[in-house]
């Protein structure tokens, strides 16, 4: 799968602070265009507490080498999950909580992911990500 086919996508970069990333998810413009638009950053803290379920979601389009720059391509189910943990990570600062958050969502369903990514992105979008945290273990 390229970029231009997929639902989502993981790009890698580097910062002053450490290694972070940014996922993506394809959206149609108003002229009917489709184009990646932002769904969240992960700070180096988050990065490298999931950094287990972003290299598997990687790992599963065939992509071997894992390194800052280019987009890397990733399905509908890993793309929800990522996307998922980026918004639930946003703010949060234990890496224990932040890793238990990355491996509930690692083995959590795909549909599961979408649907919690389609409420996070409504106008309740604070209680649904508050709801997410409590229920994958990332807050108390």
């Amino acid at each position: 799968m390229t970029v231009r086919s997929a639902s989502f996508a993981l790009r890698i970069v580097k910062r002053k602070t450490g290694t972070a990333a940014i996922i993506y998810r394809r959206s149609l413009k108003t002229n009917g265009a489709e184009r990646l638009t932002r769904v969240a950053a992960l700070g180096p803290l988050a990065y490298s507490a999931g950094a287990s379920l972003l290299r598997s979601a990687v790992r599963g389009m065939g992509v071997t080498k894992f390194v800052p720059g280019p987009f890397y391509p990733l399905d509908e189910d890993a793309g929800a999950r990522v996307a998922c943990y980026s918004l639930v990570a946003r703010g949060l600062r234990n890496a224990s909580r932040l890793h238990n958050a990355a491996d509930n969502l690692k083995r959590a369903d795909g549909t599961e992911a979408a649907w919690w990514l389609g409420l996070m992105s409504g106008n309740k979008r604070s209680r649904a990500v508050r709801a997410l945290r409590i229920l994958i273990e990332a807050v108390k």
